[in-house]
């Protein structure tokens, strides 16, 4: 009886072990933190979530202009305010490399904006992210964004 229940809980153990999810890579962890910034932050408008997302240094490159956190934050609020409805992200990612504790994506950056149900605008940017790796994650230091060719 001893040998039975020791070989069940040897068998339950093994095989809890192995049902147990692998960590996620390093690039796949940096595409989600720019997904999820997106969805957080510019379609939420959560703005108690920054650090989440960003470095307290972050530099946004858009259209010519550099914003960093306090430009970002009035940005967010102002978007917030003006509630002109729904946006949906759609993040389709180009490359993502790692090297130690700092990484970069380039993607495209497509933004549907909906008021109602019915679309009211559709924009695509491509950009890339600097991130860096912190002691609570994976953190953008820098995103480059800038409207695309559309054909």
């Amino acid at each position: 009886m001893k040998k039975l229940i020791f070989l069940l809980l040897f068998l339950g153990t093994t095989i809890s072990s192995f049902s147990q999810e692998k960590p996620l890579s390093d690039e796949i962890q940096i595409q989600n933190l720019v997904q999820e910034s997106f969805d957080v932050l510019f379609s939420s408008y959560n703005l108690d979530q920054l650090d989440r997302f960003y470095t307290p240094d972050i530099k946004i490159l858009e259209n010519g202009e550099i914003w960093d956190m306090g430009i970002i934050k009035g940005i967010l609020e102002n978007a917030k305010k003006r509630n002109s409805g729904e946006r949906v992200n759609k993040i389709d990612f180009i490359e993502t490399r790692v090297d130690q504790n700092m990484g970069y994506t380039i993607y495209h950056n497509y933004a549907t904006f909906l008021k109602d149900g019915e679309v009211t605008r559709e924009i695509h940017w491509i950009e890339s992210v600097i991130a860096v790796k912190t002691e609570d994650g994976w953190r953008i230091k820098n995103l480059h964004s800038f409207p695309a060719a559309d054909k």
